[in-house]
């Protein structure tokens, strides 16, 4: 750890002369830049996945977990009657706080998205919905529905459980993967940034045999390399975050109409989290320059 920390602290500090071991253009220097924006464009969009699928695996199971549907079905001369014993049996029911019959035109605005907005529901039968709102603790649905069945008996509970659970399944999925893409993303950085200094090193084969037999140290030699690639996979990652920004600021912001793709977006302390997308790439070229650097040298001994 002291070692590793040393090191860290030579890169960032730089040594006089170092940077002319690595040349400061050619297709490694483009390569690597070119690399670290691309995975850090991409970065913050697998980020604002699964931070998004997070909030909507939290939105969804507190909205569905305290709410359930009651469907009524009866003739339309009994409707009115049986939907108060269904009320008066959800009052009295342990665990219910509120219940209450939607109207017609809230029935409609339900159906609207299929059916149109004409639709004439005093000519169909469609059955009666009951908002039920649950209390912290919830309620028996199954003595409920018991008591249901035997009081009204076109009475239809859904709990939601088999919505509620699907769902908040998918959602934290979508999280893990958004997670597994960075880390494959951090992965394929490290290796395209290891070839870079590969190629630098094998390039500049003559010019570190003649550092060597001047003095110069491989230790001194690897900082250099790592510094140089160090800082340009930080330059590059910070272009490839101004641009994920950018394209994650212009989708569509969550309305009246949120969906799935309306709500995909940073909120809050999670643009700070965004912010450490580059200091990650840059870690990682640390890490895989100063590996193959360290090999490419003892190779060329």
């Amino acid at each position: 750890m002291r070692r590793v920390l040393a090191d860290i602290r030579a890169v960032l500090a730089g040594e006089a002369n170092a940077d002319r071991v690595v040349p400061p253009q050619g297709f490694t220097a483009q390569l690597t830049v070119l690399t670290s924006a691309a995975m850090a464009f991409l970065m913050v969009f697998a980020l604002a996945l699964s931070l998004a699928s997070g909030r909507l695996a939290s939105s969804w199971s507190a909205a569905l977990s305290q709410g359930a549907t009651l469907r009524l079905s009866a003739p339309a001369d009994q409707m009115a009657a049986q939907t108060a014993v269904a009320l008066a049996v959800l009052q009295t029911t342990p665990g219910v706080a509120s219940a209450r019959a939607l109207s017609a035109d809230e029935q409609r605005a339900l159906l609207a998205p299929w059916f149109g907005p004409d639709l004439p529901l005093e000519e169909l039968p469609v059955p009666q919905l009951i908002e039920i709102t649950e209390d912290r603790g919830g309620f028996d649905a199954a003595g409920l529905r018991l008591r249901l069945s035997a009081e009204v008996p076109g009475a239809v509970l859904d709990d939601h459980a088999r919505w509620r659970k699907p769902l908040v399944r998918a959602a934290r999925v979508l999280r893990v993967l958004g997670w597994v893409s960075i880390a494959l993303m951090a992965a394929a950085s490290a290796a395209m940034i290891t070839l870079a200094a590969n190629a630098a090193l094998s390039a500049n084969a003559q010019v570190i045999a003649v550092l060597r037999q001047v003095g110069a140290t491989d230790g001194y030699i690897a900082r250099a390399f790592v510094r140089r690639f160090t800082f340009r996979a930080l330059s590059g990652a910070g272009i490839g975050l101004v641009a994920g920004a950018v394209a994650v600021l212009l989708l569509p912001s969550s309305g009246a109409e949120t969906t799935f793709l309306t709500g995909l977006g940073f909120r809050g302390w999670h643009w700070l989290v965004a912010l450490l997308i580059p200091p990650a790439l840059g870690a990682v070229a640390f890490w895989s320059t100063s590996v193959a650097a360290r090999r490419m040298l003892e190779g060329l001994r």
